[in-house]
């Protein structure tokens, strides 16, 4: 396990905790780390703790009151089979946000979570 001082934590705002939980530990391979009331869980994913933090959690109170939203940043998570994570998770109910993009690094496709926040799955070109 990670020490709590090497985890990189990411805070998503989130209007629905226990959908957020389910929907990271249940499509993304996130496992809960803590959830001491409705208003904020952690999951984990590797060195990544990302924090969901609910209308009522101080993170989310904290933000002003004119970034009300979800913006254009995203986690970015590294897959071996993108086309694979994209029928499983389709299969699963998941909507994408975007096409497949392939580029000279490799293909990634957005996805969101209840909330609308961003995650791209990124598949990197085998290097010969």
């Amino acid at each position: 396990m990670t020490p709590p001082d090497e985890y990189a934590s990411v805070r998503y705002l989130v209007d629905d905790v226990p959908a957020a939980i389910d929907f990271y530990t249940s499509h993304l391979g996130f496992t809960l780390h803590t959830n001491p009331a409705p208003a904020f869980a952690d999951v984990i994913r590797g060195p990544l703790r990302l924090l969901l933090s609910g209308p009522a959690s101080s993170g989310a109170r904290a933000t002003p009151t004119d970034v009300t939203g979800p913006g254009g940043n995203r986690i970015h998570l590294v897959v071996s089979d993108l086309d694979a994570e994209i029928t499983r998770l389709r299969a699963a109910g998941v909507a994408f946000r975007s096409d497949v993009v392939s580029g000279p690094g490799g293909r990634q496709i957005l996805l969101a979570d209840p909330a609308g926040n961003l995650i791209e799955l990124f598949q990197p070109t085998a290097h010969r």
